[in-house]
């Protein structure tokens, strides 16, 4: 796949959730052509520069590109929700590395301080749920539960137990749940985003549909909220009481219409 054109001086930075927000797995492509040629003609009458902002890892990525028939590359990738890349002229992706290098650390330094408290969460969710413990290397800790009910369960089971460390948090996305650092989400990475380009808040636009994305539409890292009919309730409500647009299109379908909107014309 190919880059577009660096821009000189980005003005605009948009970040699209992937999974849910662009990628529909039930179309054929899973994302509309439509999209890719509103975004060539944002990006280039508003100097918008774009990006994916996913949960997914940066290989699991890669193959969302490919499954998705992507005609050309985003301008940069949030992964894990916290980890930033950046394709070169070539296309290879390229890490931020000052700032995917801190978030390591501090994660590291966290799970370190942590490891009594998530023993005992782990034990927890294993006693009463069916729920899948995550122990891997890049995701020391994370769920998969087996019904939505079941991870809302384990979510209030496990909110009071991690406030005994303040800089413990978790991302989830539907059934699956990854503990991180509070510091490093959605939103922080693409304010880092924003900071490489001398941006603000309010020069970034961003949508989502799930539990994940809330830090992304929250009036510290993105001034143009939105979200897509498909979205979970709590995002609903977050944009709306926030002022931002809740599409009538679903997925890619909203996207595009919220494009539309905040960048008429």
């Amino acid at each position: 796949m190919r880059t577009l054109p660096a821009l000189t001086k980005p003005a605009s930075i948009l970040s699209f959730d992937f999974d849910g927000t662009l990628h529909d797995p039930a179309s054929s492509p899973p994302v509309p052509p439509e999209f890719f040629e509103l975004i060539q003609r944002i990006r280039e009458t508003h100097q918008a520069s774009w990006g994916i902002n996913t949960g997914r890892s940066m290989v699991h990525m890669i193959e969302g590109f490919l499954e998705s028939r992507f005609p050309f590359l985003p301008d940069w990738v949030v992964a894990r929700e916290r980890e930033i890349y950046i394709p070169n002229k070539f296309g290879r992706w390229v890490a931020h590395a000052p700032w995917n290098k801190q978030c390591e650390k501090e994660i590291l330094r966290l799970f370190k301080r942590a490891k009594k408290l998530l023993a005992r969460i782990r034990h927890d969710i294993e006693e009463h749920t069916g729920a899948q413990w995550i122990d891997m290397e890049g995701e020391p800790a994370g769920i998969i539960s087996r019904t939505v009910e079941e991870m809302e369960w384990i979510v209030s089971r496990i909110a009071p137990l991690a406030g005994e460390e303040p800089h413990l948090s978790w991302q989830r996305n539907s059934i699956y749940l990854r503990f991180g650092h509070r510091d490093f989400h959605k939103g922080s990475s693409l304010s880092e985003v924003a900071r490489l380009h001398q941006l603000t808040a309010a020069n970034c636009f961003a949508i989502g549909d799930s539990h994940n994305d809330l830090n992304m539409l929250d009036a510290a890292h993105a001034g143009m909220i939105a979200c897509p009919a498909n979205s979970v309730s709590e995002i609903h409500a977050k944009v709306s009481a926030s002022g931002g647009l809740v599409t009538q299109g679903i997925q890619a379908h909203g996207a595009i219409e919220a494009l539309k909107h905040y960048f008429p014309g």
